[in-house]
């Protein structure tokens, strides 16, 4: 047969070296609709539900048994699933109806009513929702800091370029295990380097993740992860009541805390049941809500190639994040981990959370180039600053960030770096050179920078959890070396443990160290002139990028 020209073309295009599959429901390779999706019921008898979604309480999965008895409010629950999908779907778009009139149904629903409703709604209505369901008023942005070689001077360097250009939180995570605290270490004076409240974690097993956190050298968690059946759920040893004892333990000593799910989760690990994706991320969503827990990263996150492998998956994707927000939760909408060869696509995924806004647009925005990203990789990294910052200026929508100047950022990650070796030296820990500041300063990624002594680096990393060096420590060491501002900033920090303010819903500290939250900020869309309008200073900081043409350049 002879071949079109313009299909071998097309067979090249970046998109076809993606993967794709047709609808499987059997084993769950479905994003929403599926046949063997339950049909939403309830029955309720003396204050609890004896039978949800077609399934008697003496067959309940323990995932069932835990949203039965936490997650539904069973005060307005009959008046609630009695009600069309399509009426609470047209409320969800209606501005005229407030934020607060749909939280008090979504509260009453079960996880087949939810997935009812989102089967009303296309995607411009899902974004509309989004706009009016977020929790917290003011949008923002997280990101990812790390690098293969878990150098902590790129770390330093790293964390306060991209605290200076917006990202309210950031996460790192480890290539090699024992290099845990010393990341953490370094993200934590990186961070407040670029500017003062921005929050840091450390991704990794919970108990370690746990301790840093305890010690304050971290400030929140996210890599708690819940599953929507069962099998899923106890590999590992996990249920929904260890999960929500766990999260006890992070609130408690005064952790900002969200669980992690995602569309996809079941069916890469064999065990969906038949279910579409959605139907078993909403019953993930609605245990976390069950757990008390305050937010949740949602989105599909590390599964995305999942759901973007079938028919409707992304627009399940904004499903899930705009359910999370129904249910009164901050939401760290994912928009991280790479899932495809086409730029065109990657901003179709992202314009679902950019152009609504939520919590977190990206819930790992990478901060570092992508061969740097120990996350596997994310769908924007350093690269396509420039881009995001111009997408923001195009539609004069708050993505989060800000353009940099070439000289602020130079000054940031040299302040880091330095501040960090000024902290190694203090503690006795392996010297970090003169040099080695130098290349930070000016690095693109790890291959700018010369490597460390790995092993006493490891060593000293160990030394730093035997000694029980906490925060305090950190700031008593900085103080005592002139770095008195940074000292400052991260006791302020620490100083929220206290208060346990930055523990409310979708809170994020601004640069004077103001909560910001649900409580204090909340989310009051009510269509045009209302809700988040970007400040006239904010649109001054979008909109004046250094590439563009200054009349007064040519004024005679």
């Amino acid at each position: 047969m002879k071949k079109s020209k313009r299909f071998e073309v097309l067979a090249a295009r970046p998109v076809n070296q993606d993967g794709f599959v047709k609808e499987w429901p059997e084993v769950g390779l479905i994003a929403m609709g599926s046949p063997n999706d339950p049909v939403p019921s309830i029955k309720i008898e003396n204050g609890k539900i004896v039978e949800m979604d077609g399934v008697a309480r003496s067959n309940f999965d323990f995932i069932e048994q835990f949203i039965a008895d936490y997650a539904i409010d069973v005060k307005i629950a009959e008046k609630a699933m009695a009600m069309e999908a399509s009426q609470i779907a047209k409320m969800l778009v209606d501005v005229n109806v407030s934020r607060k009139e749909v939280v008090d149904i979504v509260r009453g629903l079960t996880a087949a009513k939810l997935v009812a409703v989102f089967n009303t709604m296309n995607v411009v209505e899902m974004m509309m929702a989004m706009q009016k369901m977020r929790a917290r008023k003011i949008p923002s942005n997280q990101c990812h800091i790390t690098n293969v070689n878990d150098n902590p001077v790129l770390i330093a360097a790293d964390g306060a370029e991209a605290a200076l250009r917006g990202f309210d939180e950031m996460e790192t995570t480890v290539a090699v295990v024992r290099y845990a605290p010393f990341n953490a270490l370094a993200l934590l004076i990186g961070s407040q380097a670029g500017r003062g409240g921005t929050l840091i974690q450390c991704a990794l097993e919970e108990a370690t993740e746990l301790e840093l956190g305890m010690r304050g050298i971290t400030a929140y968690a996210e890599t708690i992860s819940v599953y929507g059946t069962e099998n899923v759920f106890v590999d590992g040893d996990d249920t929904p009541w260890s999960k929500a004892f766990l999260a006890s333990a992070y609130a408690s000593r005064g952790l900002k805390m969200r669980f992690t799910s995602g569309t996809g989760s079941e069916v890469q690990m064999g065990y969906a049941e038949g279910k579409s994706m959605l139907y078993l991320e909403i019953r993930c969503i609605m245990l976390t809500r069950g757990a008390g827990v305050q937010g949740l990263q949602n989105g599909s996150v590390s599964c995305i190639g999942v759901p973007a492998a079938v028919p409707s998956g992304i627009r399940a994707v904004l499903a899930e994040n705009l359910c999370a927000a129904m249910l009164d939760m901050e939401v760290a909408s994912s928009n991280d981990q790479t899932f495809t060869h086409s730029d065109i696509r990657k901003t179709a995924r992202t314009l679902m959370q950019f152009l609504p806004g939520t919590d977190f647009i990206c819930s790992g925005y990478s901060g570092v180039p992508n061969y740097d990203n120990m996350f596997a990789g994310s769908n924007w990294d350093v690269d396509d600053y420039d881009d995001w910052n111009i997408v923001q200026r195009d539609l004069k929508v708050d993505g989060g960030l800000r353009p940099a100047l070439e000289e602020e950022v130079i000054a940031v990650r040299n302040k880091a770096a330095k501040g960090l070796q000024a902290v190694f030296k203090e503690l006795g820990f392996p010297a970090i050179t003169d040099e080695e500041v130098e290349a930070a300063t000016y690095a693109h990624g790890s291959k700018d920078v010369p490597a460390r002594n790995v092993v006493e680096d490891l060593k000293a990393a160990q030394e730093l959890m035997n000694r029980g060096i906490t925060g305090i420590d950190i700031v008593k060491a900085l103080a005592k070396t002139g770095f008195t501002d940074l000292a400052e900033h991260i006791l302020n920090i620490l100083k929220q443990r206290i208060s346990g303010d930055y523990l409310h819903t979708s809170a994020i500290l601004d640069k004077n160290f103001n909560v910001i939250s649900a409580v204090n900020s909340r989310n009051d869309y009510q269509g045009p002139g209302t809700g988040y309008q970007i400040s006239d200073e904010r649109w001054n900081e979008i909109k004046n990028i250094s590439q563009a043409i200054n009349p007064s350049d040519y004024d005679a």
